[in-house]
């Protein structure tokens, strides 16, 4: 079997999750990259949405985690949107996650704060 991918760059969602009380009343932007490794052989070949993954599903999925629950840590965003993949995708190999926080309360100058894990089968 090959492993092939699927990338869904640059999503942005608005979520209220952190460690701080602030965090949670104002709110802020995060960032999620996802690659999802499966065979695309078939979709390819007969060039049907059924023999692949539907990307505004995984959207979908990482939309509702960031905007619609809340967490204290970025890894826990991340876990649950890797597990949520692999539980509804059985032809998912494995999925690496990855979960930006451009603004965290931090002293300093950076661009951003990430996470980013692979989880598989």
């Amino acid at each position: 079997m090959t492993i092939d991918k699927i990338y869904v760059n640059g999503m942005e969602f608005y979520g209220y999750h952190g460690v701080l009380p602030e965090e949670h009343i104002l709110g802020q932007r995060f960032c999620v990259d996802l690659i999802v490794e499966t065979d695309l052989k078939k979709a390819g070949e007969s060039d049907c949405l059924d023999d692949t993954i539907n990307y505004a599903v995984l959207y979908e999925i990482c939309r509702e985690i960031v905007e619609e629950k809340r967490f204290a840590l970025i890894e826990a965003i991340a876990e649950q949107i890797a597990h949520r993949i692999l539980s509804s995708f059985s032809m998912v190999v494995q999925c690496t996650v990855k979960v930006s926080k451009p603004n965290p309360p931090i002293k300093g100058h950076y661009q951003s704060v990430a996470v980013e894990i692979v989880r598989g089968r």
